[in-house]
């Protein structure tokens, strides 16, 4: 692994100033932690006994009401069957009272009678007769006004509802005096409450069970407002560690309590079971522990409660005490990076100025080298001697090969990098598309021209190596008017025959575009032949010197098609080979089964005219073309004729048509021979 001067003198000075900083900001932390500890056991204390007090409050509040209608009744104030009067008595406490939830009594005969808050703005009043069966509770719904209540509705449900069967019932039944209980169930709802319940006696004779009930629901709403560190929490359990309440700002005799914070409560549990899991007196005792939970510590303050064996508990991630010193070691922290940007800032801009950006310039410089990128490569001056000369070597080096490259093309040498192919003799057959082009019409206006044909030259090589190039093509070489290309090496290329058929209908579209007109006025006519085979390609030559190209039949037949587009007066020309592997991307037609020169068989040859549309039909001058090609291969040559003309009509001038009327007129006066099949032999290269 290899880093930049600027990296290694930052972590150099970094690491110097880091050391020293951090061994000073560890002493610091540890004393800090020690301190937020103490501050946090503080904080738990506090919110411990804010829960004695409000759980005090609320014990408070259900004993005097309790008190209170208990004494109405017991002197005979009023009777417990005057509903009325009855109802006044306990919607009054239910009001003056916010803590308490329920006031109920129950009969020995299982009725039942209920006041019941539905959160801060509704209560109901609920009765159930001990007759008839089935047993149905009506429900009379209040809307809570300020001061006053009014009524809204009356319903009636049908209730297996046994007040005579209640825990609180039966042991304040069988008790001397009012006790605390945990109740679970109430007509029709189900969630946690306390009740403290006392039997009614009148003149020594049972008159029921009176139960004044706080839902834990409350209890949660409390917790909720404690103010517990950023994100700490207080619970409060029973002796088998399940929650009596947990925080829930929502929570009321409607919506019930919600676990907010899972977690805390899962770390709250945790502790119960290490430290209070037994119910010896001298473990009731203030608790203190560091608990870890999934990686995270924990402050957590286990209180017990004078009240049915609870246990108030709170739990404060030790993060939100170490938040202010987390904060000021942020600062020292910060401090310190501004010494450290400090000290290195000199070094850095000295190091930046002299080093850094001159050699980041070179490095530039010679990666466009590499690209073959030589007219962009520029001397850097540099203060320094060591980088002001290797600057001018680089530029010098740039120099003498920009004037080299006009020799060999770019774009070869550019893949031939980039596939990483060395510079030594050695090839591999593969398949690849090959094309020829050159001009037609050449020798003749090379001749007449001299050398004014040079800047022709050159305007038309341009355009055609430019859409070569555009298409992915490899340029092998300019033989004169000719160029040599080929797709497929040397970095692979599935499609090499679709790109070589759409480079050659581009060279003829840009050439027209260009207007590049010979000595006579004419636009510049370029003849393609476009082949597809098996080749030998690589650095061909010697140790001395290469040449990336491609042998092979299939090269020389490419050259060979290239010159049959003369015959046939056609521009754009493809094997049988190039036209399958091409397939159905461009439209073709099939001109004719030709032996060219240096091979004895026949293989058909066709015209590109254009790029072919999904779902467009064949031209009918094609399907004509095709009949009379048939006719032709057929014998019938007066019928071949024919067809061929009317291909001439439906087009205005076709030459390949021209060619095979002239062809049949001359068989229809001489046949061919009893060997002959259709096939056309070229005895000329071209």
């Amino acid at each position: 692994m290899r880093i930049g001067i600027r990296p290694a003198l930052i972590i150099f000075v970094v690491a110097t100033f880091a050391t020293t900083g951090g061994v000073v900001d560890l002493l610091w932390w540890r004393t800090a932690q020690s301190n937020s500890r103490m501050l946090a056991t503080k904080l738990n204390q506090q919110i411990a006994s804010e829960v004695k007090r409000e759980l005090a409050s609320l014990i408070g509040s259900a004993e005097a009401a309790h008190g209170a209608i208990r004494t109405i009744f017991v002197q005979d104030v009023i009777t417990t069957r005057q509903a009325d009067k009855r109802e006044f008595v306990f919607l009054a406490q239910l009001q003056a009272q916010p803590a308490v939830s329920w006031i109920a009594f129950g009969w020995p005969d299982d009725s039942f009678f209920a006041a019941h808050k539905l959160g801060d703005g509704e209560l109901e009043m609920m009765e159930i007769a001990a007759a008839p069966v089935p047993r149905q509770r009506r429900i009379d719904r209040y809307k809570v006004l300020t001061g006053d209540i009014e009524f809204e509705k009356r319903a009636f449900k049908a209730t297996k509802y046994d007040v005579t069967a209640q825990a609180w019932y039966k042991e304040a039944t069988e008790a001397n005096a009012p006790l605390w209980i945990e109740v679970t169930q109430y007509p029709g709802a189900g969630r946690p409450a306390i009740a403290y319940a006392g039997a009614i006696d009148v003149d020594r004779a049972r008159q029921g069970v009176l139960a004044v009930m706080i839902d834990l629901d409350r209890l949660s709403r409390f917790l909720a407002s404690l103010p517990v560190g950023k994100s700490g929490a207080a619970f409060v359990l029973r002796p088998n560690g399940l929650a009596v309440a947990v925080p829930d700002a929502e929570a009321d005799e409607v919506h019930g309590t919600m676990v907010k914070n899972p977690t805390l409560l899962a770390v709250a549990r945790q502790t119960h079971d290490m430290m209070l899991a037994k119910a010896d007196a001298e473990q009731k005792q203030l608790a203190e522990a560091r608990v870890e939970h999934d990686g995270i510590p924990y402050t957590v303050t286990v209180t017990p409660l004078d009240f049915m064996g609870w246990e108030v508990t709170t739990v404060v991630p030790e993060a939100d005490f170490l938040g202010a010193i987390d904060s000021t070691n942020q600062h020292v922290s910060a401090a310190l990076v501004v010494l450290i940007l400090s000290a290195v800032g000199a070094a850095m801009l000295l190091a930046r100025s002299f080093l850094v950006r001159p050699l980041t310039r070179i490095a530039a410089e010679l990666g466009r080298i590499q690209r073959f990128e030589l007219e962009q490569i520029e001397y850097h001056p540099s203060r320094l001697r060591e980088l002001d000369l290797l600057s001018k070597v680089a530029s010098s080096m740039a120099s003498g090969l920009s004037a080299f490259r006009k020799y060999l093309p770019g774009d070869l040498v550019n893949k031939l990098l980039a596939e990483g192919i060395e510079a030594k003799p050695g090839g591999t057959v593969q398949p690849l598309t090959v094309l020829f082009a050159d001009i037609a019409g050449f020798a003749g206006m090379s001749e007449r021209l001299g050398d004014a044909i040079v800047p022709l030259l050159s305007a038309y090589i341009d355009v055609i190596s430019a859409e070569i190039v555009a298409q992915g093509g490899t340029i092998d070489k300019f033989i004169g008017d000719a160029i040599m290309a080929f797709w497929g090496a040397p970095a692979a290329n599935a499609d090499h025959a679709a790109d070589a058929c759409r480079a050659a209908l581009a060279c003829s579209a840009a050439l027209a575009r260009a207007g590049i007109a010979d000595d006579g006025g004419r636009p510049l006519v370029v003849r393609i032949g476009i082949n597809t085979g098996n080749v030998l390609v690589g650095n061909i030559g010697s140790q001395s010197r290469l040449n990336y190209t491609a042998i092979g039949d299939a090269v020389n037949v490419a050259s060979r098609i290239e010159g049959a587009n003369k015959v046939y007066g056609t521009t754009i020309m493809i094997g049988d080979a190039t036209r399958l592997k091409a397939g159905a991307s461009f439209q073709v037609r099939e001109l004719d089964r030709v032996a060219v020169y240096g091979r004895a068989e026949g293989m058909p040859l066709f015209e590109i005219v254009g790029t072919a549309e999904p779902g467009a039909s064949t031209p009918a001058w094609i399907l004509t073309y095709a009949e009379a090609l048939e006719l032709y291969r057929t014998r019938r040559f007066e019928a071949a004729v024919l067809a061929f003309e009317r291909v001439v009509a439906m087009r205005g001038c076709d030459a390949p048509s021209r060619v095979m009327i002239e062809r049949c007129q001359a068989f229809l006066v001489s046949p061919p021979n009893s060997e002959w099949h259709g096939t056309m032999v070229f005895e000329q290269k071209d």
